[in-house]
């Protein structure tokens, strides 16, 4: 990508869009295009084209989708196929439409089936049942892949597809309902270090309610006390963690320097899985995990673990020979990361 390319980052105001406009202005891109959702609903099939035809971006990062946890993800169902396939669908065809040089479409290794192999493999794609809770939003994400696949093969495109894993950084969605386990974890263990210090106006605060009791509301609801967190789960399934601005690097550097014939099988006919996956190729379990955030918020009371309530897919690790092979590798570790996300966290809070 040449300096002074036009670029446009959908979804700039996300955890990983964000990450992304941050690392391309750190290396010197001068035309960034951005839009916020008032501005432009990427759902909106012609609003989407009058605004490719008008801007003509050269590149564009595809990072902008409807995102959340477990929770999140198997109550909006419909909102989470619907308003994904809308947005991936309109993007990648206006970017076919109007000459875009190359495009990175942003998915998420949901996309594999819950029993995958692990690590998973790229090839692991499509070769069993995907996990039912968020089985609508990782249907959106390989239409995405296959969309983008197809639109090379028949038209010549050079549109690539990256599959990161868990990501977590700076502008995360600390949302108590929707966001994911680690900001989550975060914000529930803070609150709880608040009310063992006797902070119940920091927790009123923060929650952004007006009384005592909206706030007891709140925090009974999430399992939120001055001596406890209750964590979803059994706390033994395994997760992989990424920090969003290694996410952004690599983003970057694969639209640099790696095409779409880099991805493509040498071996076979058929052109299918040429898709990257991101991640670090190392997991902890979510009670490791939550350990590792108790420590570094200073809470000192205990993590109850609901075995009632669903773990998901017990291990999601990915395997990323291949990203290996195409140059990148990640260089921030989940310990300093979730210190660097406490801070910011700290620093952007209402308490």
């Amino acid at each position: 990508m040449e300096k002074d390319a036009k670029i446009y980052i959908a979804g700039h105001r996300g955890l990983v869009g964000s990450a992304i406009k941050k690392t391309l202005e750190a290396q010197g891109y001068t035309q960034l295009v951005t839009r916020t959702h008032a501005e432009l609903d990427l759902a909106d099939t012609a609003a989407v084209a009058s605004f490719f035809a008008s801007e003509t971006p050269e590149y564009v990062f595809l990072a902008a989708a409807k995102v959340g946890g477990i929770v999140a993800n198997n109550t909006y169902r419909a909102d989470f196929i619907y308003e994904n396939l809308m947005i991936q669908n309109n993007v990648i065809h206006q970017s076919y439409v109007h000459g875009v040089k190359k495009l990175l479409f942003l998915g998420s290794t949901c996309i594999y089936p819950k029993e995958a192999p692990q690590p998973m493999p790229e090839d692991a794609l499509l070769t069993g049942p995907l996990e039912y809770t968020n089985e609508p939003y990782a249907i959106a994400k390989i239409a995405g892949i296959k969309m983008c696949e197809s639109y090379n093969i028949q038209y010549g495109t050079n549109f690539l597809s990256v599959m990161p894993t868990n990501l977590y950084g700076y502008n995360d969605n600390f949302n108590l309902e929707k966001s994911h386990v680690l900001p989550a974890l975060i914000r529930k263990m803070h609150l709880a270090k608040l009310l063992s210090e006797g902070g119940m106006n920091a927790v009123i605060k923060n929650l952004g309610v007006a009384t005592e009791s909206e706030a007891e509301t709140i925090l009974n609801r999430f399992g939120v006390t001055e001596n406890s967190v209750e964590i979803w789960g059994t706390g033994r399934p395994r997760r992989e963690f990424l920090w969003s601005e290694d996410m952004a690097e690599a983003c970057v550097f694969l639209m640099q320097h790696r095409d779409f014939k880099d991805v493509m099988p040498s071996d076979s006919e058929e052109i299918r899985n040429t898709h990257i996956n991101i991640g670090t190729g190392t997991d902890i379990s979510i009670e490791e995990l939550a350990l590792q955030i108790k420590k570094t918020i200073g809470f000192k009371g205990n993590l109850v673990f609901n075995a009632e309530k669903p773990d998901g897919t017990f291990k999601k690790l990915t395997d990323v020979t291949k990203l290996h092979e195409l140059g990148w590798k990640h260089t921030v570790s989940l310990e300093e990361g979730i210190e660097k996300l406490y801070h910011w966290y700290l620093q952007n809070s209402t308490s």
